[in-house]
């Protein structure tokens, strides 16, 4: 019998337990309790020429306040990614009443409001930043987004300038690949700000397909996060659950749907 005869049947054996092993882990993580995850944007006092949509993606600063404090006030305890992952892929434990915070699209407010803010309730956050922004007016420095990463907080890749991954097409030309663009350089460029390696995405406008999972887990990354459609069942690492934390809404509001979401 030859030595190919025999490696066929083991290959093929070997990746049908590979298959089953994912299924497995898969079903083991979508069993477990989901942890609350909030997104925000802008964190600022709304403007006369601000849309009513709008409104929904930024947090007056006195209601962004009141939200954080609640949190603490209800014994939250902000978690890390790297928690969120090991918790979920191998049922490490948690702290008490864990919630993750999450800011989108690195606008300034969010290191001169949002930041001072969690740090006075010992709070930690991930920021999942837009490259394209950085250095703009109204949006962070490359400076201040590593001082984030030096205090404890996670940085994340949010794309070059938010186009949907759902969207993305390979091309010969480097320069013309969306996962190149989009992806690759931006979390280079992260990665020589932070020093660190960038293991977690935020998918620009929550939108995602399965088309796009293989490109991201050949990227190495752990996670990524969608808004608050439901997961998918057969690869939900790639689908991870946050809500908005709304304009419109008080921290009594933020409360129940952190009950009723999750």
């Amino acid at each position: 019998m030859s030595k190919i005869t025999i490696a066929y049947p083991l290959l093929l054996i070997s990746l049908l337990f590979s298959g089953s092993v994912i299924a497995q882990n898969a079903a083991a993580i979508m069993a477990r309790k989901q942890v609350p995850i909030i997104c925000y944007h802008q964190i600022r006092d709304w403007k006369p020429t601000d849309s009513k949509n709008a409104k929904d993606y930024i947090v007056q600063i006195a209601a962004f306040k009141e939200h954080i404090k609640m949190l603490a006030d209800s014994g939250y305890h902000t978690i890390l990614p790297d928690q969120l992952y090991n918790y979920l892929t191998k049922g490490t434990a948690l702290p008490s009443k864990p919630i993750m915070l999450t800011f989108d699209d690195t606008d300034e407010d969010q290191f001169t409001i949002a930041n001072p803010t969690l740090k006075k309730y010992g709070y930690k956050a991930v920021y999942f930043v837009m490259t394209v922004s950085l250095g703009r007016p109204h949006y962070m420095t490359k400076e201040q987004v590593k001082q984030l990463s030096d205090e404890g907080n996670i940085i994340g890749s949010h794309t070059w300038d938010h186009h949907m991954t759902s969207k993305y097409k390979h091309d010969p030309n480097p320069k013309k690949d969306d996962w190149v663009v989009q992806i690759d350089k931006p979390t280079q460029k992260l990665e020589e700000i932070t020093g660190k390696k960038i293991d977690y995405f935020a998918y620009p406008f929550g939108i995602w397909n399965k088309s796009g999972f293989p490109e991201l887990h050949k990227r190495n990354f752990k996670i990524a996060f969608q808004l608050a459609e439901k997961r998918d069942p057969n690869d939900p690492l790639m689908t991870i659950r946050r809500i908005l934390d709304s304009g419109y809404w008080t921290a009594k509001t933020l409360s129940n749907s952190i009950r009723h979401s999750f």
